[in-house]
């Protein structure tokens, strides 16, 4: 019997020293002490908050997410990196920076400021970017995919500064330097099971974190929900609200010479409803410009989606265009309404010059006061003061 005792106790403790060993090599989510210590309440490893299941609106079906599904463990390590000035070579510019929350994570600035200079376009709003046919980013498209793009601007001389040029450190080096930084670590380990870090996760964290940002809590959202269709009138709308919608969605109709004799304004030939993401095929839409120069540029062929881009006063949160040279929505309006047609411009979208002249809508005072207000049924505040998008250090 004695004998049984002492096997039994020596099982005993040899389970204790295996779940002991077990809890060093595979701490739980209660155990990381350096995000609780950098990021207190605003990160709770045991309580994460809520990125992959938020939602949304059974009549919102584009979604350019392929192989890189969001998590809240991934999304939360992309905030912590889209906000952490680390990324930047000097330890002053994060991508919180340029893509403010408050202002639908673009810039009040025409070009944001960089670690050596400006950027060369303005900050495109992120808002929904998710929610889109359109898989490739930057106004010109050069990224494949918004994986590709975020660590485009980490690699910018002008931007972040980590070029591998011109005297900068290389991607590699800022690898080295996130390795180096306990949170990181743990962060790393929660998200992808171990502390190994790379360009490509954190690529795939960053657009986690992007991609979670949503805005469906709209009166146009409301309306939408009522009807099932874009088309008919939306009970909560006003008669010009309801007005607006019917120009924004129905195309013009032109005579021979290329003056509107009726019919809606077409702006959803480009920007659809209801997600209003830019149709990938579009070509540039007669902004040529270029920030700080006198210079063209018919590049820029890509918008961010038209949800959140005015505030409460009915106004644009960011300037608009690529060069932020429409400061307001009447600017915008005017643009449309009489499309500048210039020889430097050889990638113009077809659909704004009808025939071969340039568009021209001849829009009327009471179609403009409606589309204005159609327009601010498309934006809500929720996003910009949501604590899941906000800067955690």
């Amino acid at each position: 019997m004695r004998r049984i005792h002492v096997l039994v106790g020596a099982l005993v403790a040899v389970l204790t020293l295996l779940v002991g060993a077990c809890k060093e090599s595979s701490p739980s989510l209660a155990t990381y002490p350096a995000i609780k210590a950098t990021f207190g309440t605003k990160i709770d490893p045991d309580n994460l908050a809520n990125y992959a299941n938020q939602g949304k609106p059974s009549y919102i079906l584009k979604d350019n997410t392929t192989d890189n599904p969001i998590t809240d463990k991934g999304a939360t390590l992309g905030r912590v990196l889209f906000y952490d000035v680390n990324l930047s070579k000097d330890n002053t510019i994060s991508c919180g920076h340029c893509h403010k929350q408050q202002f639908a994570f673009s810039d009040t600035a025409s070009a944001s400021s960089g670690v050596n200079g400006f950027t060369g376009r303005h900050s495109m709003r992120l808002i929904n970017s998710r929610f889109s046919a359109e898989t490739k980013f930057f106004w010109d498209e050069r990224a494949g995919s918004l994986e590709n793009q975020t660590t485009q601007p980490v690699r910018d001389h002008k931007e972040m500064g980590f070029s591998g040029a011109n005297g900068d450190p290389s991607i590699d080096d800022l690898v080295t330097k996130l390795k180096a930084i306990d949170y990181y670590q743990e962060l790393f380990t929660m998200a992808y099971g171990n502390k190994d870090i790379t360009e490509q996760r954190i690529k795939n964290a960053l657009a986690q974190f992007i991609r979670s940002i949503q805005s469906f809590d709209t009166k146009f959202d409301a309306g939408r929900a009522m009807v099932g269709n874009d088309v008919a009138p939306f009970p909560n709308f006003t008669i010009e609200e309801n007005q607006g919608k019917q120009l924004f969605i129905a195309p013009p109709q032109f005579d021979v010479a290329s003056n509107r004799l009726g019919g809606g304004l077409g702006c959803q030939g480009c920007h659809r409803s209801p997600e209003f993401d830019i149709d990938p095929n579009t070509k540039n839409n007669g902004v040529i410009g270029v920030i700080g120069s006198l210079s063209a540029d018919i590049t820029n062929t890509r918008a961010p989606s038209l949800r959140n881009l005015l505030g409460t006063d009915g106004e644009l949160i960011t300037p608009a265009m690529h060069d932020a040279s429409l400061t307001t929505l009447d600017a915008v309006i005017d643009h449309y309404n009489a499309i500048p047609l210039s020889g430097a411009n050889t990638n113009l979208d077809n659909r704004l010059r009808p025939g071969i002249q340039a568009q021209k809508l001849q829009i009327t005072a009471a179609e403009r006061a409606a589309l204005k207000a159609f327009l601010k049924t498309l934006s809500s505040n929720s996003a910009s003061t949501d604590v899941r998008w906000s800067n955690p250090f």
